[in-house]
């Protein structure tokens, strides 16, 4: 009586052993490293890596190791953080102004550990400082923006068919055009009909007069919010990326908010100043061939209306100085295939005003190439101390020959993968914000802060488990020894589960784990005195372990799923830090009731079990 079989003794050994295998990087330090990377997401090269590591033995800045990582950044490992400080500026001076480079901290694991996956706990933004942003979109703006281009297409789409009209007015998410008479409404209607699908048409006749009615349904509406909520955000992580933050969080709240966490960054003039910072592009036409450009950039002098640029592989050309239509002018880009020849294409959609100068120019360029100008304020060269030095940089992303003439929608084709078209797309979107943002929220978080939540989370979890494991000796005896080796087993797996699933420990987590220690040894509480129970009506030992465990269990998984209910609630509707505590808290339940219903059995099974019992230590 009172044994499990084999295999359900190994399973708890394998759990546990599995377990502390996963939290056994959390016990290893990490160290400050330096990581360097290239921009766009390339390599770094075997010559920029020896020139920064060369720059460091120069400067008597000591390397604990170097390594090139499996995405193409190098990292730099140093002893201590004041080396690490010591490197920066150098290695600033050393790189090259298209390379970034940034602060972190990395476990110094074993290789073997590496290689099965171990990896510690990531620390949130209250453990590891740095500065948290909360963002606001104005998407009252980004509807009103909408609403005007919808305007001005309607104002197109008529003065292309000769439709006079005699007044169009925006109001809220309609439009309300109005006409002399009823003909002349009923062929506008007819074009409008065609040209604007996405918004809902009514006609009516007031007062002598003849109206149109256009007005943005719903669910374009909410088309509208979550485009420019989406690009925003990608406009948000490409500026970040261009300050070398090592992981950053770019994330949406709610419907209308984005909230930027920025670890080991402590200077938030920088980080407001890149956030609210702008970036632009240009549509312009080929001025030359590449033979004119070459001899343009040996002689550093572009042709008269023409102005020499750079493609992205530094291949010179020269664009004609006039601009055909920019940025703002943009509506929206996204990535696709050509209907006829099912090439990799990118599709963009221009405001009314941009629509008609790009036909226009169109028209009269048809087989032509036009070449599309990426500007943006960016890093190129650093200061004496190291410091950045930031203007504006122009360079060619995409060139691509005009087949037909084009206005509001047109498509880029040319394009060698799906994966170079989705990219120009984004770049493309990353140029400007799709909506006004404010920032509403701001903290920064130092390091010795951070630190000291660490160390005073780390005494609230050994004082809070020592006071338990104490009483729960005393009142217990043999029963309560048993259930303190449960609730270090809890701890272990608790923090095995969070690095396997790489969530983040913040403050709140660890009052999560805090909790969760009382919780664990609730349900033994629970299974004990129902023993307790048991033996005092009569039962032999055996019974009353067998009938202990068998009658509270159905107590203990009322109250675990309940609580696992809230947690479900909180990480649902919180964000950040209640969502840390959430997540610890639903693992902590989880892992509790493992340890508390099988681990104890087992181990009682192993004491008890088997063999003839006068009398229970309880």
């Amino acid at each position: 009586m009172n044994q499990y079989p084999l295999w359900k003794n190994l399973l708890v050994a394998f759990v546990l052993l599995v377990g502390l295998l996963y939290a056994l990087p959390n016990v290893f330090s990490q160290d400050p490293v330096i990581e360097v990377s290239a921009a766009r997401g390339e390599k770094v090269s075997e010559t920029t890596k020896m020139a920064v590591v060369n720059a460091l033995q120069r400067a008597d800045v000591p390397i604990k190791a170097d390594k090139m990582l499996d995405d193409g950044r190098l990292q730099i490992r140093f002893s201590d953080s004041e080396d690490q400080l010591k490197a920066r500026t150098v290695v600033a001076k050393a790189l090259p102004p298209d390379y970034t480079s940034a602060l972190s901290i990395s476990p110094d694991l074993p290789g073997w550990m590496s290689a099965i996956g171990g990896r510690p706990m990531n620390l949130g933004l209250d453990l590891r400082g740095g500065i948290h942003v909360l963002i606001d979109v104005d998407m009252e703006a980004a509807i009103e923006t909408a609403v005007e281009r919808y305007s001005g297409s309607v104002k197109t789409a008529l003065r292309g068919e000769t439709i006079r009209y005699v007044s169009v007015k925006e109001s809220g998410t309609s439009i309300e055009v109005r006409f002399k008479d009823a003909q002349t409404r009923d062929r506008a209607e007819e074009v409008l009909g065609e040209e604007l699908r996405d918004l809902d048409m009514s006609s009516a006749d007031e007062g002598g007069s003849y109206f149109i009615r256009l007005v943005m349904s719903p669910d374009r509406e909410r088309e509208v919010r979550k485009l420019a909520l989406s690009q925003n955000i990608t406009t948000l992580r490409n500026r970040v990326n261009a300050l070398g933050v090592s992981e950053p969080i770019i994330q949406q709240q709610g419907d209308r908010r984005i909230v930027v966490e920025l670890p080991g960054v402590q200077d938030p003039a920088q980080v407001k100043g890149l956030l609210e910072a702008t970036a632009t592009l240009e549509y312009r036409l080929v001025h030359a061939g590449p033979a004119e450009a070459i001899e343009a950039k040996a002689s550093g002098r572009a042709p008269a209306g023409s102005k020499l640029y750079a493609e992205r592989d530094g291949t010179p050309i020269l664009l004609k100085r006039q601009v055909i239509v920019t940025g703002d002018q943009m509506t929206g880009a996204s990535s696709g295939f050509d209907q006829q020849s099912g090439q990799p294409a990118v599709i963009v959609n221009l405001d009314s005003n941009g629509a008609r100068r790009m036909r226009d120019t169109t028209t009269d360029n048809v087989g032509k190439p036009m070449a599309v100008v990426f500007k943006e304020k960016r890093t190129v060269s650093r200061d004496a101390e190291g410091k950045p030095v930031r203007q504006w940089v122009e360079e060619v992303i995409n060139v691509a020959t005009i087949r037909e003439p084009f206005g509001a929608r047109f498509q880029t084709t040319g394009l060698d993968s799906p994966q170079e078209a989705h990219e120009l797309a984004l770049l493309l979107r990353a140029g400007a914000l799709a909506a006004p943002i404010e920032i509403v929220e701001e903290r920064t978080i130092g390091p010795t802060l951070g630190q000291d939540n660490i160390d005073q989370g780390m005494i609230s979890v050994a004082v809070g488990l020592l006071a338990v494991m104490i009483v729960m000796a005393i009142y217990y005896k043999a029963f309560g020894l048993v259930a303190n080796l449960a609730l270090v087993a809890n701890l272990v797996l608790i923090v095995a589960v969070m690095s396997i699933l790489q969530a983040t420990l913040t403050v709140p987590g660890i009052a999560g784990i805090v909790l969760t220690v009382g919780m664990a040894v609730d349900a033994n509480v629970l299974i004990y005195e129902r023993i307790r129970e048991e033996l005092g009506v009569g039962s032999t030992p055996q019974a009353s372990i067998h009938s202990g465990y068998e009658r509270a269990f159905s107590s203990i998984l009322d109250a675990n799923v309940t609580t696992l209910i809230a947690a479900v609630v909180l990480f649902s509707v919180g964000s950040g830090p209640v969502r840390g505590f959430a997540v610890t808290l639903a693992v902590g339940i989880l892992t509790s009731m493992f340890t508390a219903l099988l681990g104890t059995r087992a181990v009682v099974n192993l004491i008890y079990g088997g063999r003839r019992v006068q009398k229970l230590a309880i």
